[in-house]
């Protein structure tokens, strides 16, 4: 059984994660914002790891270096332009 102090424990450790780390969320976060963050990890990976970008430059046909100039431009607005927001 958890106790009080664990449970505050493991919420200011989550607090404390989400402050470090953009991609971790929290409550506040809007849909947009979080799927933003997931297609730049995606986009980051596949640029940071030469044998998937060269297998997706194989799948699309391209050059290594174009698709790799597509990926780090579609880092910019991965989901499009942002909604409008009411605050």
């Amino acid at each position: 059984m958890a106790s009080t102090s664990d449970r505050l424990l493991v919420n200011s450790q989550l607090e404390h994660l989400q402050a470090r780390y953009v991609g971790t969320g929290h409550p506040d976060l809007h849909r947009y914002d979080w799927l933003s963050n997931i297609q730049r990890d995606t986009y980051a990976s596949l640029v940071g790891h030469h044998n998937m970008l060269q297998y997706v430059a194989l799948c699309e046909n391209e050059s290594v270096g174009r698709t790799k100039y597509k990926l780090l431009n579609k880092m910019f607005l991965p989901c499009g332009n942002p909604p409008e927001r009411e605050d």
